[in-house]
């Protein structure tokens, strides 16, 4: 952390009075930095200065031991802020004496708002105390807390920019605003029931609502959430039904780290990331004492801690007699749309889900889902980034053209650079109906805006009819195509700051290859904006096309068929009405398209073991495949490797014919997989890599064979890279295509049809 701190000119005697000029970069407005400041230096007895400007925090100090002011800084920053850079460059003393808080300093902003945070310890022993103004009060907040981003229409980040300008602060409130020794000195969301925002209804009426085995609709941070009792089986099955969500997972909510406990086995580090100011989703291992309609056929649980007021008070009022109350709490988006976050909306989209719709006054300016994390190879990794990190940037290491990225239609974020930072978006989701599309386009506008930038080019997809593409001509801007997989790797290799030559493995679902090609599993080496397809897996014939992805019988069927296996390909799916017609169709040559994706081969094999024959959703074939693991064994010959090429044919015919199924079929697919990709790696790499491998794509999600094929590289001497700051699935190509853009942009060789001016 030392190496964030510049001290220039700083050699002096002890004793000796001396002035600096501290200039701090980073996260460092609206979180309590100048008060900390005023308190530290008065502390140190430092006379001197504090204010925020347009690039951040500047401070001046000045008395015996001013040249360690920094260091302190540094050292033990607000709980909310993030420091970049701190530059302390020694000036004249002028011999005055006091501190200040000073005016801010107007001007074009090149400093960031903060992210989001969850209710702070002094907070909720305020709502909790009787004698507090804040008792009970579901938006009590300070410097260290509350939300950022989801109430900012525009920066400065000051209460006149927020959702909160329309509510005049009462004395007390303002009394507190413009104290520098009260942690709610500046802090802008500030208000109590005197004189701020108000619940549609009262707690009382959630909470029996909620007993009553019904579902709330209840206003939140960033969105709306469906609520109801997790241990109510007859609940789940009504919100899944009203929902029209079949199968997938619900996350769930608990009060305190003790509660989430009692219902999933934590490790040290899902604790600690559940604790933490975002209070994301966390994926653990459920102790299996939730009804199954939870998450069914899934060993794992998405748990949440309460980080809104109204949260910790809705928990508290539902315990009684020792029960530790649990609740679903889901994305309030019916039918696929985006998160529903304005009081007309939910009246509007969710009446005929929830059986009571709890709103309030403040209004959600950026709407932002629950971000989804788990624990991989040790490390944090998003599934989903949102509430909470958002818009916490990536440092590109180096400064360039403002580039506004488009991502991909699936998990869609956008990403805009500004400097050396790249502002990856909020997830958007799938761009597969016009609410989604407005959200992407509503997103586009506030990020620029927020970061006050006006982007230079933008960076798209390969894909001729993704919509995020289509956006992206509409932008009138000098338009770079970045192929998927190129910006699966591109995406890591610029988050670690990895200079020249990487080997790159990018497994996912589906992407557009050169010449309409269906990628999904590519050995692909990058170096800046210089890329080279080494090989792929063996491509699998694609039957039906887009239905295969929701229907794994289909690529069962034709992963047999073509493996001259006929016979396999009968006995097994027998039973599905239309899998004879297929083998028929496929024996008078019927043409099909081919895929070499990791997510094809993942349903072939889960269909192929009898766990999945038709999804629900994304992924729920491989996420059930994986549940079933218990011990990975290798399958001797049950992969080759040829002129680049991976082929897993062996393998899915070997399941076939033993009627492998359950754990014994989970064990040895994954097992395999670990080795043979682990093996196509050591035959496809180049010495010039310098031993660094990068890894993404929405594969990498499943945490056993990630974790499993990071042991085996790394046993063989080579340095993994896995993303740790932008999602490993589609919710992470924005930030690839803007790094490989701006490689492009300073590579000389770089062909001219690459670089499009869109009319």
């Amino acid at each position: 952390m030392a190496n964030r701190v510049t001290i220039i000119d700083a050699e002096a005697g002890e004793g000796t009075i001396r002035r600096f000029r501290l200039r701090v970069r980073g996260v460092v407005q609206g979180v309590g930095f100048r008060p900390f400041a005023f308190a530290l230096a008065r502390q140190m007895g430092l006379s001197g200065f504090v204010l925020n400007d347009n690039a951040g925090v500047l401070i001046e100090v000045e008395g015996e031991g001013a040249d360690g002011f920094a260091r302190v800084v540094e050292a033990d920053p607000p709980p909310l802020a993030r420091i970049d850079t701190i530059e302390a460059e020694e000036i004249d003393a002028n011999g005055l004496t006091g501190f200040e808080i000073r005016e801010s300093v107007a001007g074009k902003s090149a400093t960031r708002i903060g992210a989001d945070a969850a209710t702070c310890r002094q907070c909720l022993e305020e709502l909790f105390d009787p004698g507090s103004r804040f008792f009970h009060y579901p938006f009590v907040n300070c410097t260290h807390c509350g939300p950022r981003l989801t109430i900012t229409q525009r920066l400065p980040y000051d209460r006149a920019q927020t959702s909160m300008a329309s509510f005049a602060m009462c004395p007390a409130c303002r009394a507190d605003y413009e104290n520098p020794l009260n942690r709610r000195f500046h802090a802008e969301p500030v208000a109590c029931p005197a004189c701020g925002p108000m619940l549609s209804h009262s707690v009382a009426e959630i909470t029996q609502t909620i007993r009553a085995g019904k579902i709330v609709a209840l206003k939140g941070i960033g969105g709306f959430h469906l609520l109801c009792d997790a241990e109510n089986a007859s609940a789940i099955a009504t919100l899944r039904q009203r929902k029209a969500r079949d199968e997938k997972p619900f996350a769930v909510m608990l009060r305190h780290i003790a509660a989430a406990r009692h219902f999933a086995d934590l490790t040290d580090a899902e604790a600690a990331l559940l604790e933490s100011p975002a209070h994301p989703i966390v994926l653990a291992t459920s102790r299996g004492n939730l009804p199954q309609g939870i998450a069914p056929g899934l060993t794992r649980l998405g748990v949440m801690l309460a980080y809104a007021p109204v949260h910790h008070l809705l928990l508290a009022a539902l315990e009684e007699g020792g029960k530790v109350p649990v609740l679903v709490a889901t994305s309030a988006n019916p039918g696929g749309e985006p998160l529903v976050a304005s009081n007309e909306d939910a009246q509007r989209r969710l009446s005929s889900i929830a059986d009571l719709v709890v709103t309030h006054d403040r209004a959600i300016v950026v709407r932002a889902d629950d971000s989804v994390m788990q624990i991989v190879a040790g490390a944090p990794a998003y599934l989903r980034r949102a509430r909470g990190y958002v818009p916490e940037p990536v440092n590109l290491g180096s400064d360039g053209p403002s580039i506004i990225a488009l991502g991909s239609d699936l998990k869609n974020t956008i990403c805009v650079t500004r400097g050396r930072e790249a502002f990856l978006s909020q997830h958007i989701g799938g761009l597969d109906n016009a609410e989604a599309i407005r959200f992407q386009r509503e997103t586009v506008a506030h990020l620029c805006s927020i970061l006050d930038v006006t982007p230079d080019y933008a960076a798209c997809d390969l894909h001729p009819d993704f919509r995020s593409v289509r956006l992206a001509e509409t932008l009138d801007l000098p338009l770079i195509h970045v192929q998927h997989h190129v910006a699966h790797i591109a995406a890591v290799a610029a988050e670690h700051h990895l200079a020249g030559p990487v080997t790159g493995l990018a497994l996912d679902g589906h992407g557009y290859g050169p010449g309409g090609a269906i990628w999904g599993g590519e050995r692909i080496d990058l170096n800046g904006a210089q890329w080279a397809h080494k090989g792929g897996l063996r491509p699998l014939s694609l039957a039906g096309g887009d239905k295969a992805a929701r229907e794994p019988w289909r690529m069962g069927v034709g992963a047999l068929y073509q493996g001259g296996r006929e016979d396999l390909a009968r006995a097994l799916f027998a039973r599905h009405p239309m899998a004879e017609k297929l083998i028929s169709l496929f024996g008078l040559g019927m043409r099909v398209g081919l895929t070499s994706s990791m997510g094809r081969l993942f349903d072939a094999a889960a269909a192929i073991a009898g766990v999945r024959l038709i999804q629900h959703y994304e992924g729920q074939a491989a996420m059930e495949f994986e549940s079933m693991v218990s011990a990975p064994e290798v399958l001797v010959g049950g992969y080759g490797i040829e002129g680049g090429q991976l082929d897993f044919m062996p393998l899915l015919v070997h399941l076939a014919e033993n009627r492998l199924t359950g754990k014994d079929a989970a064990n040895l697919f994954h097992g395999t997989l670990m080795a043979g990709l682990a093996d196509w790696i050591a035959a496809t790499r180049s010495p010039q890599d310098q031993g660094r491998v990068v890894i993404s794509g929405g594969c990498i999600l499943n945490r056993v064979l990630t974790e499993g094929l990071v042991n085996r590289l790394e046993a063989q001497g080579l340095i993994v890279f896995l993303p740790r700051l932008a999602p490993a699935n589609d919710g992470g190509i924005a930030l690839g295509q803007v790094a490989f853009a701006r490689h492009a942009l300073q590579n000389e060789n770089v062909h001219s049809e690459e670089i499009e001016t869109c009319a």
